[in-house]
């Protein structure tokens, strides 16, 4: 079978361990290397289409985050082993590690710009294409008929939202934690001027995407700690789509902006995917 991608290197089974492997690709849509951490549950031999998440950082974070700062796949493992939930794999890729992050969206390029970017690295069509074909290419018991959902944290919860609407045939459900609303929220959390970013208008917010595909909209949850900056924030987006009529679930727990709460609270989503399986 031909490779999606022109270089792609696997980590050595020898030193993968709690079902952790690495992979880094040269992205077609980045046109650069990028990085994925998986999770492979132990289970995941000789089994076909199992079910594959995408996993979704925030900003200043990078592939390894969900695992080694939130212990995603402990909890994945732990559910599985329980049987509340099936295998999964669950792929965390990087954001392509532009800036203080990319925000997964497709950037442009400003006229002032042009000597310093000669490409228009497309972020979101790295979620969308490539880390599903890095994901069949890393693990077999992935195929093109694996059921595919879309989660994520704070910015990755804003991607999750994001692309999760607006690609409804890819992805059986979404769910966000924490999740940022709006492409301008970034501004207070990045170092880099918005304008630089050259982000379209159809792609700077969430609700918006979800009400332009609300009649081919995907079962849709998310979710805020009361104390996290955030909450304001997701209680409108929860009160907007309750005013519009969209199906969702929305979800308030104890907690902050904090890998505690999302550590905690992946396994809310887990158990939401597991129900539209």
């Amino acid at each position: 079978m031909k490779s999606h991608f022109r270089t792609i290197e696997i980590s050595d089974p020898r030193f993968e361990f709690e079902g952790l492997r690495w992979v880094t690709v040269k992205s077609p849509a980045l046109k650069q290397r990028a990085d994925i951490t998986l999770f492979v549950p132990k289970q995941a031999a000789n089994s076909n289409d199992l079910p594959l998440i995408i996993l979704m950082h925030g900003v200043y974070g990078s592939h390894w985050a969900w695992a080694l700062k939130g212990g995603a796949h402990r909890t994945a493992q732990r559910m599985i082993d329980h049987g509340t939930i099936p295998p999964m794999v669950i792929a965390m890729p990087s954001d392509g590690l532009w800036g203080d992050g990319s925000c997964y969206v497709p950037h442009g390029v400003a006229e002032a710009q042009r000597e310093l970017r000669s490409t228009n690295p497309d972020f979101e069509k790295w979620i969308v294409e490539d880390v599903p074909a890095a994901a069949r290419e890393a693990v077999p018991s992935v195929t093109n008929r694996s059921p595919q959902f879309i989660a994520g944290l704070s910015m990755g919860g804003f991607g999750a939202l994001r692309i999760g609407a607006k690609y409804p045939e890819m992805f059986r459900a979404i769910s966000g934690h924490s999740s940022a609303t709006h492409f301008e929220q970034l501004e207070k959390a990045i170092e880099e001027p918005l304008a630089s970013y050259g982000c379209a208008a159809a792609n700077r917010s969430a609700l918006e995407t979800i009400l332009q595909n609300r009649d081919r909209l995907p079962p849709l949850r998310f979710d805020c700690g009361v104390d996290d900056f955030l909450i304001e924030l997701n209680r409108s987006l929860h009160t907007a789509l309750e005013e519009e009529g969209v199906p969702h679930i929305y979800e308030e727990f104890p907690g902050a902006h904090t890998w505690p709460y999302w550590e905690k609270h992946l396994e809310e989503t887990l158990r939401f995917f597991t129900r539209q399986l």
